[in-house]
Protein backbone atom coordinates (compact mmCIF):
# COMPACT_ATOMS: atom_id res chain seq x y z
CA UNK A 1 0.00 0.00 0.00
CA UNK A 2 1.14 3.80 -0.88
CA UNK A 3 1.44 6.67 1.92
CA UNK A 4 -0.41 9.94 1.58
CA UNK A 5 1.65 12.84 2.10
CA UNK A 6 0.79 16.56 2.53
CA UNK A 7 3.11 18.88 2.33
CA UNK A 8 3.11 23.00 2.50
CA UNK A 9 1.74 23.71 5.57
CA UNK A 10 3.23 27.22 7.11
CA UNK A 11 2.68 30.24 9.04
CA UNK A 12 1.12 33.33 6.75
CA UNK A 13 0.04 36.51 7.02
CA UNK A 14 -3.73 36.81 6.32
CA UNK A 15 -4.33 37.80 2.93
CA UNK A 16 -1.44 35.86 1.92
CA UNK A 17 -1.32 32.83 -0.20
CA UNK A 18 -0.15 29.05 0.15
CA UNK A 19 0.30 25.51 -2.09
CA UNK A 20 -0.38 22.54 -0.52
CA UNK A 21 0.71 19.53 -2.46
CA UNK A 22 -0.74 16.21 -1.54
CA UNK A 23 1.67 12.87 -3.06
CA UNK A 24 1.40 9.15 -2.76
CA UNK A 25 4.19 6.37 -4.07
CA UNK A 26 1.55 3.67 -4.16
CA UNK A 27 -1.30 4.62 -6.30
CA UNK A 28 -2.24 6.56 -9.36
CA UNK A 29 -4.21 9.87 -8.70
CA UNK A 30 -6.19 9.60 -11.59
CA UNK A 31 -7.95 6.52 -10.95
CA UNK A 32 -9.04 8.05 -7.54
CA UNK A 33 -11.34 11.09 -6.31
CA UNK A 34 -9.02 13.26 -4.14
CA UNK A 35 -10.50 15.05 -1.35
CA UNK A 36 -8.89 17.88 1.48
CA UNK A 37 -10.79 18.19 4.59
CA UNK A 38 -9.33 20.67 7.58
CA UNK A 39 -9.76 20.63 11.03
CA UNK A 40 -9.36 23.19 14.05
CA UNK A 41 -8.49 22.78 17.37
CA UNK A 42 -12.30 22.16 19.17
CA UNK A 43 -13.76 21.53 15.65
CA UNK A 44 -15.20 18.83 13.90
CA UNK A 45 -13.43 18.03 10.46
CA UNK A 46 -14.61 20.10 7.74
CA UNK A 47 -14.91 18.97 3.88
CA UNK A 48 -12.66 21.80 1.74
CA UNK A 49 -12.72 20.53 -1.80
CA UNK A 50 -12.84 17.55 -4.01
CA UNK A 51 -11.53 16.55 -7.50
CA UNK A 52 -13.62 13.65 -9.03
CA UNK A 53 -11.60 10.68 -10.90
CA UNK A 54 -14.81 10.25 -12.50
CA UNK A 55 -16.04 13.38 -14.40
CA UNK A 56 -13.28 15.48 -13.03
CA UNK A 57 -15.34 18.19 -11.74
CA UNK A 58 -14.63 20.27 -8.42
CA UNK A 59 -16.81 20.80 -5.63
CA UNK A 60 -15.55 23.49 -2.83
CA UNK A 61 -16.83 23.90 0.62
CA UNK A 62 -18.70 27.65 0.91
CA UNK A 63 -16.43 29.08 3.17
CA UNK A 64 -13.70 28.55 0.29
CA UNK A 65 -15.37 28.90 -2.71
CA UNK A 66 -13.42 31.67 -5.07
CA UNK A 67 -10.53 31.41 -2.74
CA UNK A 68 -8.94 28.10 -2.72
CA UNK A 69 -8.68 26.18 -6.28
CA UNK A 70 -7.86 22.12 -6.12
CA UNK A 71 -6.10 20.68 -9.54
CA UNK A 72 -4.15 17.87 -10.28
CA UNK A 73 -0.68 17.36 -11.93
CA UNK A 74 -1.12 13.83 -13.29
CA UNK A 75 2.69 13.74 -14.61
CA UNK A 76 3.98 14.75 -11.10
CA UNK A 77 1.01 11.89 -9.48
CA UNK A 78 -0.01 15.33 -6.91
CA UNK A 79 -2.76 16.58 -6.33
CA UNK A 80 -2.61 20.23 -5.00
CA UNK A 81 -4.18 23.21 -3.13
CA UNK A 82 -3.81 26.42 -3.95
CA UNK A 83 -4.91 29.30 -1.10
CA UNK A 84 -5.52 32.37 -1.57
CA UNK A 85 -6.69 35.64 0.85
CA UNK A 86 -5.87 33.00 3.43
CA UNK A 87 -7.90 34.61 6.93
CA UNK A 88 -7.38 33.34 10.57
CA UNK A 89 -10.63 31.40 10.38
CA UNK A 90 -8.90 29.18 7.87
CA UNK A 91 -5.89 27.81 10.57
CA UNK A 92 -6.17 23.98 10.78
CA UNK A 93 -4.61 21.07 9.89
CA UNK A 94 -5.00 20.30 6.21
CA UNK A 95 -5.47 15.99 5.19
CA UNK A 96 -5.54 14.83 2.13
CA UNK A 97 -7.69 11.67 1.37
CA UNK A 98 -8.55 9.09 -1.48
CA UNK A 99 -11.06 6.93 -2.41
CA UNK A 100 -12.37 5.33 -5.79
CA UNK A 101 -16.13 6.73 -5.99
CA UNK A 102 -17.01 10.10 -7.27
CA UNK A 103 -16.88 13.04 -5.07
CA UNK A 104 -17.80 13.63 -1.63
CA UNK A 105 -18.36 15.40 1.18
CA UNK A 106 -17.89 12.94 3.84
CA UNK A 107 -15.16 11.91 5.18
CA UNK A 108 -16.19 8.65 5.88
CA UNK A 109 -16.38 8.12 2.23
CA UNK A 110 -12.82 8.14 1.75
CA UNK A 111 -10.62 5.31 2.43
CA UNK A 112 -6.97 6.63 2.32
CA UNK A 113 -5.86 9.45 4.67
CA UNK A 114 -2.32 11.32 5.05
CA UNK A 115 -1.65 12.91 8.28
CA UNK A 116 -1.65 16.55 8.18
CA UNK A 117 0.05 19.52 7.08
CA UNK A 118 -0.56 22.35 9.79
CA UNK A 119 -1.78 25.89 8.06
CA UNK A 120 -1.37 28.80 10.41
CA UNK A 121 -3.09 32.12 9.25
CA UNK A 122 -1.82 35.12 12.00
CA UNK A 123 -3.89 38.26 11.70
Amino acid sequence: QGHLVESGGALVQAGGSLTLSCADSGRTFASYTIAWFRQAPGKEREFVTCISSGSGITYYSDSVKGRFTVSRDIAKNTVSLRMNALKPEDTAVYYCAAHQGTGSRWDTDYNYWGQGTQVTVSS
